[in-house]
Parts: C-alpha cells; structure tokens; sequence
C-alpha cells in the first residue's frame, strides 16, 4: 500500500458508489490506472466489500447502547454459544471478542429504552454462561468514521 491507494480508500469509504472516473480525477490517476488499483485492492483482500450505511434513528432504532458482557465460564463451547446467539439477535449489530474485565463488546440499536430493556432482559439476560451485564447508552456521536 502506497499514499494513493491511501487516498483511494479514503474516497471510497466517503463514498463507496463513486464512479472510476470521478475517483480517479480525485486521486489524480488515469481511469484505467485508478480501476486496476481498486481492483488489486479487491482481489488483495483490503477492500472486503461494500455496503448501505443506515441511519439507525430513521429505521426505528435510534437507541443505541454499547454493551459489555462477562462470561462465567471460559470454554471454547460457552464463547461460540455466546457469539451464535449474538449472530441472531438482530439488535446486536457489532460484537467483539475483547480482552480485558469483560469478554464481549456489544453495539445494540433499539427503538427506545423500552425495547432495550426488553433485550437486555429476554436476550442477554437469559443466556447461559452470561454473568455481567454493563451498558452505556450513547447520548450523541460527534465522531463516528461508520457514517
């Protein structure tokens, strides 16, 4: 990776559904030269796809929290029950294996604190092996890269 292919992430990720020739006037290439980077960056596996940004309050879940989970037990068999159920809850909308105090990072969307509770309650509260439950609602996203 280079200081262009830099500057032709950068553009993509502002906006992923720029034209080639758009992006390459901004990069300062040839279009052809532009689309072969974009597509070494492709088959190299840097660019892992493309997607819709949403906006979660527009779609009826603008209350977002993060949350940290703790596990009881530490097994292979309690971590993938845990991410396999996470994988179907369609509020968990990012969840990471951290290190640390707790074992998972969630970013949950809800409608409001009602359904969160409902989440937190139905979905996190009643999955085996979960043994700490500690949220942070966000209040505002001055900076949010995502977007």
């Amino acid at each position: 990776m280079d200081e262009i292919d830099a500057k032709i992430l950068r553009q993509l990720r502002r906006d992923g559904r720029i034209s080639n020739v758009a992006l390459s006037d901004r990069v300062g290439l040839s279009p052809s030269a532009c689309l072969r980077r974009v597509q070494e960056l492709e088959r190299s596996g840097v660019i892992r796809g493309y997607r819709v940004v949403t906006d979660p309050e527009r779609m009826g879940r603008g209350f977002v929290a993060y949350v940290m989970v703790g596990l009881s037990l530490h097994t292979k068999e309690a971590q993938e029950g845990f991410e396999r159920a996470m994988a179907l809850a369609p509020e968990v909308v990012e969840c990471h294996n951290i290190a640390g105090a707790f074992e998972f990072l969630l970013r949950v969307e809800s409608a409001d604190l009602a359904d969160y509770k409902r989440f937190h309650t139905e979905v996190l509260g009643t999955r085996r092996h979960v043994s700490a439950i500690t949220s942070y609602i966000v209040m505002g996203s001055p900076k949010d890269d995502r977007t």
